[in-house]
């Protein structure tokens, strides 16, 4: 009975593949390499790209937003190689928590697991009330029920969690093709941002380009300043490369869903191939879309007169091009609503995976005979997230979203030479290159960001992870399925096919 016991990876794969020895069925493989990449970009290209761009470029980092965007990009297409290994091994639900649990141990998968329920449930959320902020602006609705300021429920943010809850528990297959065709809206009218901004670019908007470090203001003192500021005994700056970097760690929010994409190795045809394209591939073409949609913004208009609500609509009218503000609109409602239906879908399989093993009540995890999805956690989370997004403002919480996304990065980095050393014969259809350097520089790539957020982000992220500890000692610790049958069997020494 220990908490460092781990789960065969044998019965990781037999598990993806049917739940026979308990008379239920398996998920449906219905998803391919493209439909892996549109559930990627669809999580990926969301509020980031609307709203963080301009808040990150006001407050902290100034035309060097950019720079905040790139670095980013190249720490989360570290931890997406590392991603890419594990998922194309390992082709099961609930990623991170997963491939945790077959190197680290199960105190670590539970910590991960309950990590990623709040990256994705918080994302879901924050996400849902901008949605609807953003169709209150476009249709002239009511902010008393659709807007973010004086407003007791919002309505609209509960309304598109439960439309969008019903259809990722209808089918993966119908998810991808709502997923599908919202991304390719998003993304030509990210593309027609960047060719027709470029014509209002004005080179005296992006000198300089990086500003000057500043002193913080009174808000961004105390707790509120970054981790680093406070264990080196800086003062409180704005600004500079160190804003840059605050920032990096800010709009890494941005990129955290790309790992939505490794929760649905059980549901995808060629796991062992189309996983690692939808995870690379995501994160380059988000990449390349975030450094120049960005770049565009800060150069139409200076970077203290950007608008922190709708940055880039803001940006066109600034410059009398309306009707292309109202085409940015559009897009943003487009790139919300995939955003919240990528989270829920990715959050109905970690809970599934979490609920499979008996860390929580394993009635949860049952799949739907016709839909062949986990119904039942996913109704469970879909609920949890409409009623957070109706009644809690939960802007201020949207850097816990990077910190927990941060911390999974660190542990899949970690668990790519770990589990290259227990399982050497394992059957790996993508390898990370120069492992384990690279893997290390992950991880500690991924921890420096977390460093610059702010010790008020950390202190939140202790509150819920101390929460998690309470359950899993008190429930999962003794119940779950290893527990029950006295630790781990013994894993065999052969490659494990994962078809």
């Amino acid at each position: 009975m220990s908490v460092l016991r781990t789960k065969p990876i044998s019965e990781v794969i037999a598990q993806s593949r049917t739940d026979a020895d308990e008379d239920r069925p398996g998920l449906r493989r219905h998803l391919r390499a493209r439909d892996l990449t549109g559930f990627g970009i669809g999580i990926v290209i969301g509020t980031g790209i609307f709203t963080l761009t301009g808040i990150e470029a006001r407050d902290s980092a100034g035309p060097g937003v950019v720079i905040s965007f790139a670095i980013a990009g190249v720490v989360a297409l570290l931890a997406a190689l590392c991603y890419a290994e594990l998922a194309s091994s390992v082709p099961a639900a609930g990623s991170a928590y997963t491939y945790a649990y077959a190197t680290m141990g199960e105190i670590v998968a539970w910590i991960i697991g309950w990590d990623l329920l709040l990256e994705f449930a918080l994302g879901a959320a924050v996400v849902a009330r901008g949605w609807s902020g953003y169709l209150a602006e476009l249709l002239g609705l009511p902010t008393t029920w659709f807007g973010e300021e004086g407003s007791v429920v919002n309505l609209g943010a509960i309304g598109i969690v439960l439309l969008l809850g019903a259809v990722a528990i209808v089918g993966v297959r119908e998810s991808a093709r709502v997923t599908n065709l919202l991304v390719l809206v998003k993304v030509g009218i990210c593309v027609f941002v960047v060719a027709a901004g470029l014509f209002f670019v004005k080179a005296a908007n992006l000198t300089p380009f990086i500003p000057p470090a500043a002193p913080a203001g009174p808000g961004d003192e105390g707790i509120r300043q970054p981790v680093t500021q406070v264990l080196f005994g800086l003062e409180p700056s704005v600004f500079g490369f160190v804003g840059v970097l605050s920032a990096a760690a800010v709009v890494f929010f941005a990129y955290t869903g790309f790992e939505a994409v490794a929760n649905l190795g059980e549901e995808t045809r060629r796991p062992r191939r189309d996983l690692t394209l939808g995870l690379l591939g995501t994160l380059l073409i988000s990449t390349v879309l975030y450094v120049g949609v960005s770049l565009v913004m800060v150069g139409m208009v200076p970077y203290t007169e950007i608008d922190r609500s709708a940055p880039i609509a803001a940006a066109f009218n600034a410059v009398g091009a309306g009707w292309a503000g109202v085409l940015v609109s559009i897009a943003a409602v487009a790139g919300l609503t995939s955003v919240i239906l990528v989270d829920l879908v990715a959050m109905g399989r970690i809970g599934f995976a979490i609920a499979r093993d008996g860390l929580i009540p394993p009635s949860v995890a049952a799949i739907h005979p016709r839909w062949g999805t986990p119904y039942r956690i996913s109704a469970v989370m879909t609920v949890a997230v409409a009623l957070l997004a109706g009644f809690l403002p939960l802007s201020a919480l949207a850097d816990l979203v990077s910190i927990g996304a941060l911390c999974a990065f660190v542990i899949v980095s970690i668990a790519v030479p770990i589990l290259r050393r227990k399982r050497p014969e394992l059957d790996r259809p993508f390898r990370v290159p120069f492992s384990p350097v690279l893997p290390i520089v992950s991880a500690l790539a991924c921890l420096y960001l977390m460093l610059n957020l702010s010790v008020e982000t950390w202190l939140r992220f202790g509150v819920w992870m101390l929460l998690g500890a309470l359950i899993y000692f008190g429930y999962g610790y003794r119940r779950n399925r290893l527990a029950r049958r006295g630790g781990a069997t013994p894993e065999p020494r052969q490659p494990s096919p994962t078809g």
